[in-house]
């Protein structure tokens, strides 16, 4: 059987050539895959959530993946309902979010990494969101480089998109790309699920189940037609042109000016170039000139259009009935908006988007920065953040970190300051927003460490501040015994515009567990093993997961457990046991193995 690697590359091929998939559910009878997958999302924070049963990632083993397997191949497997919770939005309003089960959650991540390769290839190459090496700062960039001379802002927003897709629609589309009956019986076994809120159960007549880690991929497929629409449709229709024809009163301009150095006229020279200055060389109103420019991020589009706008109000309309009449989903009357690029400033990943205008900041004999793209940090950020840290306007200190301890309080503040920097980095102004931000956390931080140790503010920063930095910053330093010690530093960050961004996504969320030389990740071979990591017994293991390493020291206590101990001994959240083991672990039976001669308790102690 082909390993999950080559499955890949053939996908990769086909959708590289534009051929339908063909025999696609077949692969996913192979082992390999369920355990790139485990090795892949095992770390997420929602493994260990429950969904509709009180399956978690704990007591992961193989029996389990050939139980999906046998299930698939007689074509019987039936998709669990998730459990719907609702979490606040920025806006305040509610979004729904379903929790699958781990089963589901494990054949979602298999069937995302069947069908990713084949339709990154086919997706647009304005499209950023939920895809691999993509991200806000890469759509953020593209906007910066290529749209120089844009004229309005088109701002696209689709009301309820998760919510809303239609599911003959969308399992239309991906017929036309496989030919395989039985995986889009299971795709649309999936759709059809259901949730549980409230202990009953309801059908989903539409929507992709927020939370499914194969959601985002599916509403991708679904919102390319709208990408294809846009930049096989619209953008040729709207773009023409080589560049713009000389405006009338610049040409009368230039012939003044030409015949003022004739005559040697030093004023008039001065005058003129000047006025030249203040009048576009390009004509805006040439119909021969348009250029149309677009960007996605998930359900959030932005379009920029050199032209008038009505044309740009056109485009807009022409949008809202394809996805009215294609894809059955709505424009979001209040956030579609067409602003102007240099009187108002466009809303997009949480950055203002804004044109520059300044005639007299001339480079190599050019206005430069004229209808240059600029990223903005929005005052509403700090006004958001400081809010959040504040009461009656006055920065508080945040009674609820008062019982942990100082490196930790720091940390979470640094944490904080670093993650805003790191996002808004791009923007023109982040030096003066994230100092304004960070007057704003440093006070609550002050405020907090002096309120838990019941002294004043001048004194922490006495005590904390650290000597010979630029700039400045507080450190706290947690002794470790025979360890070297830790450090938490608030500050210490130069806010400097880094306008390629910080990457688009972190090391760690786009980590590789599985590679084409097939190493698997470390947790799989721990589960191939055939040893029991606390008994060394041989036989088939589970995986034991715990949802955080700080759970195993509650409340202060002392871990009495050789299991819990081992688990901190090696800084890892799992375990890799015997049945045994594992249920003794869970029954809280398990006091050690039956031997400790060669025991890794005894290589651990």
């Amino acid at each position: 059987m082909r390993n999950a690697e080559t499955v890949r590359a053939i996908h990769r091929e086909r959708g590289s050539k534009q051929l339908p998939l063909e025999r696609v559910y077949k692969h996913l009878f192979n082992p390999d895959l369920y355990l790139d997958g485990y090795g892949k999302i095992y770390r997420n924070d929602g493994a260990m959530t429950k969904g509709s049963t009180e399956e978690t990632v704990d007591g992961m083993c193989l029996s389990k993946v050939h139980a999906i397997i046998e299930l698939l191949k007689l074509e019987r497997y039936e998709w669990t309902p998730v459990r719907r919770t609702e979490i606040p939005k920025a806006n305040g309003k509610m979004r729904p979010l379903g929790i699958p089960t781990w089963s589901d959650k494990l054949l979602q991540e298999v069937l995302r990494d069947l069908l990713e390769p084949y339709y990154e290839q086919k997706f647009s190459d304005h499209s950023h969101g939920f895809r691999p090496d993509r991200g806000c700062h890469m759509a953020l960039r593209e906007i910066q480089r290529t749209w120089k001379g844009t004229t309005w802002f088109i701002e696209g927003d689709i009301k309820g998109c998760f919510d809303n897709i239609d599911h003959s629609i969308l399992l239309n589309i991906i017929q036309r790309d496989i030919h395989d009956g039985r995986l889009i019986k299971l795709i649309d076994g999936l759709l059809k699920a259901g949730y549980m809120q409230n202990l009953q159960k309801f059908d989903t007549l539409c929507g992709t189940p927020q939370g499914g880690i194969v959601s985002p991929l599916l509403a991708n497929i679904y919102l390319n037609e709208l990408d294809r629409f846009i930049e096989d449709t619209l953008v040729p229709e709207y773009t023409r042109g080589k560049k713009r024809s000389t405006s009338k009163a610049y040409i009368d301009a230039g012939t003044q000016l030409a015949k003022a150095r004739r005559h040697a006229d030093i004023h008039e020279i001065k005058r003129l170039r000047a006025y030249m200055r203040t009048l576009p060389a390009g004509d805006p109103c040439d119909p021969n000139y348009r250029r149309l420019h677009f960007v996605r991020y998930a359900d959030d589009f932005l379009l920029g259009f050199a032209g008038p706008k009505k044309e740009a109000e056109e485009i807009r309309d022409r949008i809202r009935d394809f996805l009215s009449d294609k894809l059955k989903l709505t424009l979001s009357v209040e956030k579609t908006l067409i602003t102007h690029v240099v009187s108002d400033k466009a809303h997009f990943l949480g950055y203002e988007i804004t044109g520059g205008m300044n005639d007299s900041h001339i480079i190599s004999g050019k206005r430069s920065t004229n209808r240059c793209i600029t990223l903005l940090m929005p005052r509403k950020t700090v006004d958001q953040l400081r809010a959040k840290y504040s009461k009656n306007d006055k920065v508080i200190h945040k009674a609820e970190l008062l019982a942990d301890s100082d490196y930790t309080i720091v940390s979470r503040y640094q944490n904080v300051l670093r993650g805003l920097y790191n996002y808004y980095c791009m923007a023109t102004n982040v030096s003066r927003r994230m100092t304004d931000i960070k007057w704003a956390l440093e006070t609550s931080l002050a405020k907090t460490l002096a309120s838990k140790h019941k002294c004043s503010v001048r004194e922490i920063i006495q005590k904390y501040k650290k000597p010979g930095t630029s700039p400045s910053c507080l450190e706290v330093i947690l002794p470790r015994p025979d360890k070297k010690p830790l450090f938490a530093t608030f500050g210490g960050i130069s806010f400097k515009r880094e306008p390629k961004g910080l990457g688009t996504v972190s090391l760690q969320d786009n980590a590789t567990w599985f590679n084409p030389g097939g190493n698997r990740s470390e947790a799989v071979q721990r589960l191939l093993a055939t040893k029991c990591e606390l008994c060394e017994q041989d036989g088939p293991l589970q995986a034991h997961h715990v949802r955080k390493l700080a759970d195993l020291h509650k409340s202060g206590q002392t871990l009495k457990a050789t299991w819990q101990r081992i688990m901190s001994a090696r800084s890892r959240k799992t375990l890799m046991v015997c049945t045994k083991c594992h249920t003794d672990i869970h029954a809280g039976r398990y006091d050690g193995p039956t031997t400790r001669r060669n025991s890794l308790e005894s290589r651990v102690r």
